[in-house]
Order: C-alpha cells, then sequence, then structure tokens
C-alpha cells in the first residue's frame, strides 16, 4: 500500500485489513508503530510499562513453581510476549491472537523489530484464535493467564468480549488455570467494579496495580489468584 501524507507529522498508514472481526489497520506515527482497530486505538509501541507490568506481576504472583507456563492473551504490538521471552524462569509461552494480520505484522512486518527474538525463542507459541473460543474450549492449562486483547472489562474492543469478564467467562479463564494460578487483566484505568466480579467469580487475594500516565487516569492491571 503506498503511505499518504494528510499532513506533515500525520499518521501514516502502512496496511489495512478487513479481518474475521472487522478492520484492522497499523499506522506509523514519526518513530511509533500503532495498531487501529474498527477505528477503535488499541495500543502503540510508545511505553510498553503497564504491559510489562502485566507479565512481571502474574510471575511475581506465583508460588516458586519451577518453569510456569503463561498464556498471553493478545499480541499487540508485542510487549508483553517480549519480556516473557526475555525472562528465562517461564515455561511455555503461548499467545492468543484472533487477527491474522497481527500475527504476519510481527513475523514479517514492521512489528518484527520489537518481536523477533521472542518468536524465535523455543518456548514461544503463537495460536491464531479467538481468545474467549479458546478459554472455553482448549484441554490446555496454565499457570498465569494475562489478558490484553481490550481497553478494559467496561471497554472492549468488539461487543463479543464483554462476556470475558462477565462471571461465565472468568469461569472460563479459571478453568484454563491450574490451582494457585494467577490472572492478570490489562486496563485503561482501574475498575472497582471489576474486582467485586473477579471475588463473586471465586477468585481470591483480588488486587489492582496502576502505572502512572502522562495525562489522565493510571493504566491498570487486575490480578486474582485461582483458589488452590
Amino acid at each position: 500500500m503506498t503511505a499518504v501524507y494528510d499532513s506533515p507529522g500525520a499518521p501514516v498508514v502502512l496496511d489495512r485489513r478487513d479481518g474475521p472481526f472487522g478492520e484492522v489497520v497499523l499506522r506509523r506515527h514519526g518513530a511509533l508503530l500503532q495498531i487501529i482497530a474498527n477505528g477503535c486505538f488499541l495500543m502503540d509501541t510508545s511505553d510498553g510499562r503497564s504491559e510489562r507490568l502485566l507479565v512481571d506481576a502474574a510471575r511475581d504472583a506465583l508460588d516458586d513453581r519451577p518453569a510456569p507456563d503463561v498464556l498471553i492473551g493478545g499480541l499487540g504490538v508485542g510487549f508483553s510476549l517480549a519480556h516473557a521471552a526475555a525472562d528465562p524462569r517461564w515455561g511455555r509461552i503461548a499467545v492468543v491472537e484472533r487477527e491474522p494480520a497481527v500475527v504476519e505484522w510481527h513475523r514479517t512486518g514492521p512489528l518484527s523489530e520489537l518481536s523477533a527474538d521472542a518468536l524465535a525463542d523455543s518456548r514461544t507459541e503463537i495460536i491464531e484464535g479467538d481468545l474467549v473460543s479458546y478459554v472455553n474450549e482448549t484441554s490446555d492449562t496454565f499457570d498465569a493467564l494475562c489478558l490484553d486483547i481490550d481497553n478494559g472489562p467496561g471497554w472492549t474492543v468488539t461487543e463479543d468480549n464483554g462476556g470475558l469478564y462477565a462471571p461465565s467467562g472468568l469461569a472460563a479463564c479459571a478453568r484454563v488455570l491450574r490451582p494457585g494460578g494467577v490472572l492478570a487483566v490489562w486496563s485503561a484505568q482501574p475498575s472497582p467494579e471489576f474486582e467485586g466480579t473477579l471475588r463473586n467469580a471465586g477468585f481470591r487475594q483480588v488486587r489492582t496495580e496502576e502505572v502512572p500516565v502522562a495525562r489522565g487516569v493510571p493504566d491498570a492491571v487486575h490480578l486474582a489468584v485461582r483458589p488452590g
């Protein structure tokens, strides 16, 4: 696709696809790469602190079990995957991504600059599919489940994702976690209501860690433990 500049300094569309869940766009804005889904800004390569916290907080909340396995929901710009692969303490690192375009941008496109080493890691597995379907259907289990597929429990990218943060969806998340396993959920803002939903769904040790941002409310990672 030929890049078109609307004005000096304007974002440049690198690729635009009609995916299984609508339109996805990869843009470059200066030094940043950005992913847009159905007109909704998802993420860019500007920071990554909260995505790294998502992985680290889940790992730190686990007990001393050796080489725990982690399931990451959403490949995005690759911050979570790259950070997990940089930590030798993790065992299997599985990532579920439903947009084929995003996977391709990482394997052969501009996002490979962030994820090439992680994709080459023998522990890494990319699963192309819908996370909601995966947690309901898979027979695999993990020690940690890190979710970063929406802007938060109350701000989903598609309507179908909303059920993941409801009691039935959280039950499916618990099903893929081993006893004592950790659920970590990224959110663009803290949600006390979601903390209550986690407790009502049977999770324990529910808490929220915040990451200050330059403007507005902080990013948040909601953490909860499946009882042993």
